[in-house]
């Protein structure tokens, strides 16, 4: 005689707003706003009006102070979230990119409230040392697939490249070459112990857009050794780089064959980093070569990153994204 099954009915969310933010809303806004960043540099380059390049910073900055918005209110309710959306992928990308920007948002700050920027960043870093001893957490007790070493640990550990990047336009020279070495050495770490995987590795189609993060660190550390006073160092940088952009074009079509994910949004900052590293070496040594590459490259970027901006924040906006990327309820 067998015995009929039973199963509990799906438990309900919890009512109240924004109790299931998705972390991966903030991997198109960190891409937006280091776009926002490299605009700053070409526009007068392009004979365009100065007024276009603090729209698009104000709108980099609206969006990003909105989600993070919506993200502090999800903390609010259970501040134990944070470990459980670390515990998945998506969920470790997204509050990387979180904390990422801002750094972006003291840079672009910099230009209008300089002693603002400045309380900015120093927040910001209070913020990634946080995220980085949550982290230690989950990494000990094992949660997930979260020990394994991915390209998504350059967005947590060598992340410190982006402040150093900003730090300079703060006027804080000394405190860039500070975090250099730290985001260089944990970047390096990152490249070899993913390579270690390559024999072996049979990454599935869904998770291939995730190999773009490994392109942010290199743009990030050129940009920095030519703000540092190094072009030459910075131009073998740029032309590893480049080379990178030509591999990802040329496997543009592995690279997405899964189709159209929340996953796209993480091409959204290497392709903007990558921009602002051909800018900031062209205006330490400006060439009608590096012109053109450098203006390519960005309206290459801003072709890239507007779309994915609009695609993933309409899926939040219809609670598609949640679902999608798994995140976790406060």
């Amino acid at each position: 005689m067998s015995e009929r099954l039973r199963f509990a009915p799906p438990k309900p969310a919890p009512k109240g707003l924004w109790r299931r933010v998705p972390p991966m809303i903030f991997t198109p806004i960190l891409g937006l706003m280091s776009l926002a960043l490299a605009w700053r540099a070409a526009m007068t380059q392009f004979a365009l009006p100065a007024g276009l390049s603090g729209l698009l910073d104000g709108v980099a900055v609206a969006l990003f102070l909105f989600a993070a918005t919506a993200y502090a209110v999800k903390l609010l309710w259970r501040p134990a979230v944070l470990a459980d959306d670390l515990g998945t992928l998506p969920g470790r990308v997204g509050t990387a990119a979180g904390v990422l920007c801002v750094y972006l948002l003291a840079g672009l700050l910099a230009a209008y409230l300089l002693p603002l920027a400045r309380g900015v960043l120093a927040v910001g870093l209070g913020l990634h040392l946080a995220l980085l001893v949550t982290m230690l957490r989950v990494l000990g007790r094992g949660t997930g697939d979260a020990r394994g070493v991915s390209a998504a640990w350059h967005l947590q550990w060598a992340g410190v490249l982006l402040a150093a990047r900003v730090a300079p336009l703060l006027g804080w020279p000394r405190l860039a070459e500070a975090l250099f070495w730290p985001g260089l050495l944990a970047a390096l770490a990152i490249w070899l112990g993913s390579s270690r995987q390559l024999p072996g590795l049979r990454l599935p189609a869904p998770l291939r857009p995730m190999l773009a993060l490994h392109l942010a660190p290199l743009a990030l550390i050129g940009t920095v050794l030519v703000l540092a006073g190094h072009p030459d160092a910075g131009r073998t940088i740029a032309a590893l780089a480049g080379l990178a952009l030509l591999a990802g074009l040329l496997g543009a079509r592995w690279l997405a064959a899964a189709g159209y994910s929340a996953l796209w949004g993480v091409f959204a900052f290497p392709v903007a980093a990558s921009a602002d590293l051909f800018w900031t070496l062209y205006a330490a040594q400006p060439s009608e070569a590096l012109r053109a590459l450098a203006g390519l490259a960005l309206v290459a970027a801003t072709l890239i990153v507007v779309p994915l901006v609009f695609l993933i924040l309409r899926d939040w906006v219809r609670g598609r994204l949640a679902v999608k990327t798994n995140a976790a309820t406060a």
